[in-house]
């Protein structure tokens, strides 16, 4: 069913994996909303490393907190979704070339 060809490409696959999963370990991303009174620091692989909230809670509405922990998790994720993205394009094109 496999061949050897096959079979080293796997191989190469899922190292080409490991290391992919490795850089984007190392990677941070981190936005902010509300000019700065929520902060988010999320990695490559899409792991939340801190949440800051730079402002007094009894000056923030639950509501108001909420939201703009919601703006400033979207923006990073978006980012960390593109680098992934990116990340996830080159491996393949080492491994398949052409594409």
């Amino acid at each position: 069913m496999f061949n050897k060809d096959m079979l080293d490409k796997l191989q190469d696959l899922k190292h080409q994996a490991e290391e992919s999963k490795s850089r984007l370990e190392s990677i941070e991303v981190a936005e902010d909303a509300g000019g700065g009174l929520v902060r988010v620091v999320i990695n490559g692989n899409r792991k939340i490393k801190s949440v800051e909230i730079n402002a007094e809670l009894n000056t923030l509405e639950k509501d108001d907190l909420e939201d703009l922990l919601v703006v400033a998790l979207g923006r990073a994720l978006d980012k960390v979704n593109e680098i992934n993205e990116k990340e996830v394009m080159n491996s393949a094109q080492s491994l398949f070339p052409g594409m």
